[in-house]
């Protein structure tokens, strides 16, 4: 059994764990129950009242967090030569198509976002295989199929960020830094609970949100309140 820090233990000892917190609340106390000395990730869980195997309430999408996520991200843009110069420009770290799509068959995933325009998707089909266990795999339903390759890096780059909800039902997403006010966390965190209320199925019965927590990396995580995020 892995032993507990002092550091972990005085986190702990500030927690009450029969409260369910406030989202104010809880994102002023992550930054004062960090066990790291790095600036650690902060990311929300939420549990949603859907069935991810029925295609209607498989939630998946995207949102622009107002204050970013704190995490440069490296974007791999695959198109034809006419649409090189715009990503580069908006950009892009990697930009091109044949040389691409022969390093990720050999295994190269050292990006965050991939983005492709709607002629290449034939061609890259068969990185699905590849990309796909990874999340990386482009899609529509998350702008990153688009002609406007331009805005696609600049909304990645700006703070946007992907969600899809998993098989257990829960939506995982970072929401920025430890180093970030809680004022920042706060408002991101409510930015995506707004799009996912957005995106309620009209399928879904019973309670939506049924639950949320937050937590730094490797830190103890928090119940929120599900009540104060309206």
């Amino acid at each position: 059994m892995a032993k507990i820090t002092k550091k972990r233990k005085a986190a702990e000892a500030k927690l009450d764990i029969n409260k369910q917190y406030t989202l104010s609340e809880a994102s002023a106390l992550v930054k004062d129950i960090n066990c790291t000395k790095f600036d650690s990730s902060v990311d929300v869980h939420i549990r949603l009242g859907v069935d991810p195997k029925k295609a209607d309430q498989a939630i998946r999408g995207t949102v622009t967090l107002p204050h970013g996520t704190g995490k440069t991200k490296r974007v791999l843009v695959l198109c034809t030569p006419d649409k090189e110069n715009d990503a580069k420009n908006a950009g892009a770290d990697f930009v091109g198509l044949d040389e691409y799509v022969q390093k990720i068959e050999s295994g190269w995933t050292d990006v965050d976002v991939v983005i492709a325009t709607p002629a290449v998707m034939p061609k890259i089909g068969k990185l699905g295989k590849v990309l796909g266990p990874r999340n990386l795999m482009p899609n529509p339903k998350t702008g990153t199929v688009t002609n406007d390759v331009a805005a696609a890096v600049t909304d990645v780059k700006g703070g946007k960020i992907a969600f899809k909800v998993d098989k257990t039902g829960i939506i995982h997403a970072s929401i920025g830094r430890i180093s970030f006010t809680p004022e920042k966390l706060a408002e991101n965190a409510q930015e995506l609970i707004n799009a996912l209320v957005r995106m309620k199925p009209a399928t879904a019965k019973g309670t939506y949100l049924k639950g949320i927590s937050m937590a730094s990396t490797m830190s103890p995580g928090l119940v929120i309140d599900t009540k104060s995020v309206g």
